[in-house]
């Protein structure tokens, strides 16, 4: 199954819950997206005809709610209360920082993580078997898997002796639990780590200069 697919089927899962009683009043539901992205990340095309592919027709028989902070994640928390005032019927919300910001807003509204990377650990979920609560969804386990990304760059040049990983400190959720993986290498690998911190794409260019 193609990723897009299976976000598609994933979200038309838990949208299904509150279709029902929907179905008997007659009014059409509402879906609630929150990203920390923009309107062109491709997910959230992929949400849309993943669930047309179900019947499920923008304008026709659903209805989207759109927010995104274009890369500022202090106002997911705003976005998400916004949302929840609004009474959507389910919450997609895409990655870590944003799916936390929804459940700290709701317990009561479905909400569907996408990308997130250790629900566990950041507390967004009880276990991957038996989520509980009113979140479901995907996860990437990004997080877990940076360690395993430092060997293969080892692997590829195994003459570097330093490396840098720029993160975001407003993603804390996330991005602290991927940055400390990498320190957890091999001694043997020798390899010095630089921890580098920017918020905004602006910063990028004077971190990336020799």
């Amino acid at each position: 199954m193609k990723r897009r697919e299976f976000i598609g089927f994933a979200g038309i899962t838990v949208v299904s819950w509150p279709l029902a009683a929907r179905a008997q009043q007659q009014t059409m539901p509402v879906v609630g997206v929150l990203s920390p992205e923009s309107a062109a990340i491709p997910d959230v095309k992929g949400l849309r005809e993943g669930l047309q592919e179900f019947g499920y027709v923008e304008g026709r028989n659903i209805r989207y709610e759109y927010r995104w902070s274009d890369g500022n994640f202090e106002k997911l928390d705003d976005l998400a209360a916004e949302l929840a005032r609004l009474k959507v019927d389910v919450l997609v919300t895409y990655v870590t920082k944003a799916s936390l910001a929804a459940k700290k807003t709701t317990a009561t509204i479905p909400i569907v993580m996408v990308g997130t990377g250790d629900p566990v650990a950041v507390g967004l979920i009880a276990s991957l078997g038996h989520p509980g609560g009113n979140v479901t969804g995907t996860s990437s386990l990004g997080a877990a898997v940076a360690a395993k990304q430092l060997g293969l760059l080892k692997g590829a040049a195994p003459n570097i002796s330093r490396f840098a990983g720029l993160w975001n400190p407003a993603n804390v959720a996330f991005q602290t639990l991927q940055a400390k993986r990498p320190k957890t290498r091999p001694a043997r690998w020798a390899l010095s780590f630089n921890s580098m911190r920017q918020r905004h794409r602006t910063s990028l260019p004077p971190l990336l200069r020799p």
